[in-house]
């Protein structure tokens, strides 16, 4: 499997301290059954965002695992202004492995309009935005048209893997299952940042899926659309949108169908 979403580089964000809990994750990930890591620390007004830094955090672990576990990096991408000023500049220093996918995470607190034109003009830019873990999002969940509205707009959505599982409550758990249905998740990934609470753990996820969805989806959702992300192509797998009204009740017994390109 392949993770776009990680905070396993040590000393940077909210993710592990030191290398050797850095090491310990990317064994935990192994074991696991993951064969790629995108490092995504944090680009946010509580994390000094340090490039140079994260490259040799990466370069650190890549020296350490090499043959065994692939690294990359990226950032948890917040939409303030002095990110979407400093990214117009110089986007690959914020995207998955200097490609064209950035991971954009939201404030719990407010989502203004002006988040749907921040939103065009990363694309105008040629940018794809990957909103991170909107089923923790309470303003979200309570107003999926908005996912929805961006979806149709080309963004993806990445849901974590942990989320499917409980571990982020009911709510999470709910409307995890009702996007799944509805073809609104393009990725899980971990958001791993330690060892026990945030484990980089996805086989769990993967073998749910399957059981939800059919093994086909589970690959295309942690394995083949990660890897596209993760080497800058086109996903192979887009689903089609179910209305998210539709995604409940009688709704989600409609037929889907999948499209692979």
């Amino acid at each position: 499997m392949v993770d776009i979403h990680c905070h396993i580089f040590p000393g940077l964000d909210d993710g592990p301290d030191t290398f050797d809990t850095s090491c310990a994750m990317a064994e935990m990930a192994i074991a696991d059954g993951t064969t790629h890591i995108i490092g995504t620390p944090h680009a946010s007004p509580n994390h000094r965002f340090e490039p140079k830094l994260i490259e040799k955090r990466r370069d650190e672990l890549q020296a350490r695992f090499e043959g065994r576990l692939k690294f990359a990096t990226g950032c948890d991408f917040h939409l303030s202004f002095e990110n979407l000023r400093d990214i117009r500049l110089e986007p690959n220093r914020y995207t998955l492995n200097q490609k064209n996918y950035l991971l954009v995470e939201f404030a719990d607190f407010s989502i203004p309009a002006s988040l749907d034109q921040a939103l065009h003009e990363l694309q105008l830019a040629g940018i794809t935005p990957i909103v991170t873990h909107p089923e923790r999002n309470p303003l979200i969940r309570s107003k999926p048209e908005r996912l929805f509205g961006w979806l149709r707009q080309g963004c993806f959505v990445q849901v974590t893997a942990q989320s499917l599982l409980g571990k982020f409550g009911k709510s999470a758990l709910d409307v995890s299952k009702e996007w799944l249905a509805a073809g609104a998740i393009h990725f899980f990934a971990s958001d791993a940042h330690n060892l026990t609470s945030r484990p980089p753990r996805l086989k769990e996820t993967f073998e749910l899926v399957a059981k939800m969805q059919g093994e086909e989806v589970a690959r295309a959702l942690l394995v083949e659309n990660p890897l596209a992300a993760f080497e800058g192509r086109s996903l192979p797998f887009v689903p089609e949108l179910v209305d998210s009204g539709d995604s409940r009740g009688s709704g989600s017994r409609r037929r889907k169908r999948f499209w692979f390109f």
